[in-house]
């Protein structure tokens, strides 16, 4: 399995990937979710409604408890990470991924695999990464002023201890882009590559427990990801002293 995504085919252009490929059917099925619960809302909920307002409460306890008042402008950041994530990274556990084949230019005679893990393209953990550091700071900017944001990281109080403070809460700042994208890329990656050369060597029976394992990882990734963008919403939002 190569770390690259394969290209399937090009639409004006545009080089579809087997990644572009998995977010889309990712976004349809954050769709249709959305769809679902508007049209099954009852005040005596059914097992569906009852997983999604188990979800959501979960979430937002986590936030109020985290960010107290701040929970209205940052829960939904959060949820909407997660879901995103947490839908890309499970589907692919699922039969298809990997094993069928599209035959693409270049692909060899085996075929390039149709669908694969979004979150295991570095495209994807590089876009959200870039999303959760850029909404991050603007949520800091808008809620502390343009005074207040830039003081935490140029700050003349107790020179130079401040100063230099204040550059390496910058440097921190450049360095999420990098952790956040490779922390995801890293664990999604590994655990398609695993699954492939199980499949592989023993077709039957025996990835059964890695498989039991890559749904744990999927779920906690997205859950990292997730309480990581609300740690540092919190601690972005919030005045320095």
């Amino acid at each position: 399995m190569q770390i690259a995504p394969n290209v399937l085919f090009s639409v004006a252009g545009f080089p579809v990937t087997n990644t572009v490929v998995t977010t889309v059917i990712t976004d349809i099925i954050l769709i249709l979710i959305v769809l679902l619960v508007r049209k099954a809302v009852s005040l005596k909920p059914g097992t569906f409604q009852n997983l999604i307002e188990t979800v959501i409460d979960y979430f937002y306890d986590l936030t109020n408890e985290t960010a107290g008042s701040k929970v209205s402008f940052i829960y939904p950041w959060v949820v909407s990470f997660f879901l995103f994530i947490v839908i890309s990274n499970l589907i692919a556990q699922f039969p298809g991924f990997e094993s069928i084949r599209f035959h693409a230019a270049g692909a060899g005679e085996e075929g390039a695999p149709l669908f694969r893990a979004a979150t295991s393209d570095l495209n994807t953990t590089l876009a959200l990464a870039v999303s959760s550091v850029v909404i991050t700071n603007f949520l800091g900017i808008r809620h502390i002023g343009i005074k207040s944001y830039i003081s935490k990281f140029i700050s003349f109080k107790m020179f130079p201890i401040f100063l230099f403070v204040g550059i390496l809460e910058f440097a921190n700042e450049l360095t999420k882009f990098i952790s956040f994208s490779f922390r995801l890329l890293g664990n999604i990656f590994a655990g398609e590559s695993m699954l492939a050369q199980m499949y592989h060597l023993f077709p039957i029976g025996v990835p059964l427990p890695f498989i039991a394992l890559e749904f744990m990882v999927a779920v906690i990734q997205a859950l990292v990801f997730a309480m990581l963008t609300m740690a540092f919403m919190h601690i972005m939002t919030d005045k320095p002293h």
